[in-house]
């Protein structure tokens, strides 16, 4: 069967380009959805947002999205892995989300997770934002160094050596930093010894996003466990190719 080219504008006002499998309608008059599962798409979403955002902004809307949405309808727990899910996804690592998703009894009827439903038939929609990065996206331009909040502090308490999980080359790397450093903080450390642009790393521990402002000694990091760095992949490659 052929592949079919389309473009689409969700709810949120953004258009995207979508060249997937021709499969069959969930939703319309007479068509009783058949919560029929496909497997995940091994591809990225390319779209373009109607008003430019900055990494920040993104970021920033995506938390804002994943914060909120348990308190409207659906199961936390499913919310969870649908978020979990979507970092593997953009991280490249679609064989880990499609394990999260099955885990989860998640069906994805269109092979995407904008429209995902759980064995209740409870349906879960995630907003394009969250899945990929826009082509329009702007980059910040208040230079590599120089955000305030990022500044060292006076007292850095206890000097802590965190293993990170790098999602870019799949290998592990320790990092020195100090127990009163904020995640942004040690983001421009793991740049300056990785060549990782502090604005495509995004930091978890125990399935949780640790926000750039946390501290190290808020985010109770037991000695020897590992914190994933997702690199954005492809918004890291055209970094470096620029």
């Amino acid at each position: 069967m052929g592949g079919c080219i389309s473009v689409n504008r969700n709810t949120e006002g953004e258009t995207f380009d979508a060249s997937t499998p021709s499969r069959p309608a969930t939703t319309g008059p007479g068509i009783v959805p058949t919560r029929k599962n496909y497997p995940l798409c091994h591809e990225t979403i390319r779209w373009k947002s109607d008003v430019p955002l900055t990494e920040g902004q993104l970021r920033s809307k995506r938390d804002e999205f994943w914060d909120t949405a348990p308190a409207f309808e659906g199961r936390k727990e499913i919310w969870d892995a649908l978020r979990a899910a979507t970092v593997a996804a953009e991280a490249l690592d679609f064989a880990l989300a499609q394990a999260i998703l099955d885990g989860a009894n998640v069906s994805v009827p269109n092979g995407y997770l904008t429209e995902c439903y759980d064995e209740l038939g409870t349906q879960y929609k995630v907003p394009i934002y969250c899945l990929s990065y826009p082509i329009n996206i702007v980059k910040e331009d208040n230079g590599r160094d120089s955000p305030a909040e990022y500044s060292e502090p006076v007292d850095g308490g206890a000097e802590v050596v965190l293993k990170l999980r790098l999602s870019s080359t799949c290998t592990d790397v320790k990092l020195s930093v100090y127990s009163k450093d904020t995640i942004g903080q040690c983001k421009k450390k793991l740049q300056s010894q990785e060549d990782i642009d502090a604005c495509c790393q995004r930091w978890f521990y125990s399935g949780k996003l640790l926000g750039d402002k946390m501290q190290v000694e808020e985010a109770h990091i037991q000695p020897g466990y590992v914190v994933q760095v997702i690199v954005n992949a492809e918004h890291y490659r055209h970094g470096a190719n620029s």
